[in-house]
């Protein structure tokens, strides 16, 4: 069975565990992506997403049905949280059963890398301003494009 999410609300690790488990299978393999505090010598602040969420939803689904014809697996749970996302906190989780380990661990690299490359959900980063003088900070942002989706390589000429 797959489970597919998108949510404004924290994502809880327990349960993206809990939804993949099976007594058929002997491995379930994880990935958490987290907000982390700086980008190139920035220091950001949050993460901000967004997304075309039903297209969105149809993509991740059809990521689960391409790593299920690659790995006999179990279950699998993709969530990724859309809004504001704050430091250390979760941005995507993917998890995944089979009976042995090397297919879980397989089938998450395959599906956190799809996932980047051809679902439409898009990151802005938050940043100080860096002023230190400023008692108070001012944000500014960048969207950041994945290096690994299609529309967001440039053409080569």
């Amino acid at each position: 069975m797959d489970f597919v999410k998108l949510t404004h609300d924290p994502i809880d690790l327990t349960d993206m565990v809990q939804s993949v488990n099976s007594p058929k299978c002997g491995a379930i393999s994880t990935f958490i992506g987290t907000t982390r505090d700086n980008f190139e010598g920035k220091k950001v602040v949050c993460l901000e997403y967004e997304a075309y969420e039903s297209m969105a939803i149809e993509e991740m689904k059809r990521i689960c049905v391409q790593v299920r014809d690659k790995w006999q697996l179990g279950h699998i749970a993709v969530t990724h949280r859309l809004g504001t996302v704050p430091i250390g906190e979760a941005s995507v989780i993917v998890a995944i059963s089979s009976e042995h380990r090397k297919a879980s661990l397989e089938a998450v690299q395959a599906t956190i890398d799809a996932l980047k490359a051809v679902v439409p959900i898009w990151k802005k980063e938050v940043y100080e301003d860096g002023n230190s003088q400023s008692q108070s900070v001012s944000p500014e942002a960048e969207w950041k494009a994945n290096k690994e989706c299609f529309w967001g390589k440039k053409e080569q000429t």
